[in-house]
């Protein structure tokens, strides 16, 4: 994903479109990864990670080369919804499989995992930033980077865990009304968690994907930076969401993750306003660092929420809220695309610190009782003393 990120000023060069036009064709992106989720959730569950994991591995690698190949904007559309669906089932299939992890681990782990995302972010910026310096075409970089992709998703296949078994709900507990009843109101209440907690990562990712597909025209087209210092844009984002989730599970651990969302998503909506109203270079890469730790811990939380409320269905529910969370991750880029119309780029990113806001008001949510972290919390406290 970032190395598609770090190329998209080239390929919109290439293709000969506005920025209008591109956030428009970036929808098709979110909806390919969108359908993606909703099919590969339900597999996993099925099937097992072991198996859908590698295989969105290796459509998703194989599939990457395909927008620095589109020549105009129908073959883009094309390859965009294409690349999407494989980055979708890859992206749902490996939380589910993390939540699974995560509850036998027996501490908050899920965003560390999502660490190793960033770290991807930071490495296709570099070698975005060389290949560019080089004047090396996109379909090459991108092509390499998807083959890389593939060799590690072969690899990792056979360490991954089986299809996690759940145990049956105990019989002969109560009367039969009662025992009808139970289930009943946990899935209703379940159901309205992970709506909620979808509504917020249609927010947050709303957010972090504006920045993925806007940081660097910002610094190009805004600020006036070459080519390869705007590449570094996105970057610093990634390289301050890696650093923020590396060092997230040990903050909720201690804090719960209400409190990693709440504050996050403020200091995000500090850095975007930063990065809309500062007019100098420093000040923009200022505001992206604190933009990406604001959100680093915000999504696992989430996520880890979703798939804990129910493991048996934990594939199931990532897919609904990683499902809208992309609706935001289409949106966000899509509307800042149309806000450019009217107002400047930078400008128009006042949007994102309104959802940040929004989103560290609705943090309560997670106080709910779905907070597994929390909840291994207090028993590591209990254990200890």
């Amino acid at each position: 994903m970032g190395t598609w990120v770090v190329h998209i000023p080239a390929v919109e060069e290439r293709v000969g479109i506005s920025h209008a036009t591109l956030g428009g064709l970036l929808v098709l992106l979110g909806l390919g990864a969108f359908t993606g989720m909703q099919v590969a959730g339900r597999l996993t569950d099925r099937l097992g990670a072991r198996l859908v994991v590698p295989a969105g591995g290796v459509l998703c690698g194989a599939t990457l080369v395909l927008p620095g190949l589109a020549r105009d904007p129908w073959t883009l559309a094309g390859a965009l919804l294409v690349f999407g669906f494989c980055n979708g089932a890859l992206d749902v299939s490996m939380n589910a499989h993390a939540v699974h992890v995560e509850k036998a681990y027996g501490r908050p782990v899920m965003s560390g995992f999502h660490a190793t995302f960033s770290v991807g972010g930071v490495l296709a910026s570099l070698v975005g930033a060389g290949a560019a310096s080089a004047g090396l075409k996109p379909a090459a970089s991108m092509a390499a980077t998807g083959v890389v992709g593939i060799v590690i998703a072969l690899a990792s296949a056979r360490a991954l865990l089986p299809a996690a078994s759940v145990a049956p709900v105990a019989a002969g507990t109560g009367s039969a009304a009662a025992t009808e009843a139970a289930p009943a109101v946990t899935l209703r209440s379940t159901r309205r968690l992970v709506r909620l907690l979808a509504v917020l990562a249609l927010m947050v990712m709303l957010c972090e994907g504006a920045a993925n597909d806007w940081s660097a025209l910002h610094l190009k087209d805004v600020l006036g930076a070459p080519a390869g210092t705007a590449a570094f844009a996105y970057g610093t984002f990634a390289a301050a969401m890696t650093i923020g989730r590396l060092l997230a599970d040990r903050l909720v651990a201690r804090f719960g993750s209400m409190a990693i969302l709440r504050h996050g998503a403020a200091t995000a909506a500090v850095g975007i306003t930063i990065v809309a109203l500062g007019p100098w270079t420093w000040a923009a890469f200022v505001g992206w660092a604190l933009f990406g730790l604001g959100l680093s811990g915000c999504v696992p939380q989430l996520f880890s929420a979703a798939g804990h409320a129910d493991p048996a269905a934990a594939g199931a529910n990532v897919s609904r809220v990683a499902g809208l969370g992309y609706v935001g991750m289409l949106a966000g880029p899509a509307v800042i695309g149309w806000l450019t119309h009217f107002v400047p780029l930078n400008h128009a990113f006042v949007l994102l610190t309104l959802m940040c806001v929004t989103t560290a008001v609705a943090a309560g949510i997670l106080r709910t009782g779905s907070d597994p972290d929390r909840t291994r919390q207090g028993e590591m406290a209990r254990s200890v003393h």
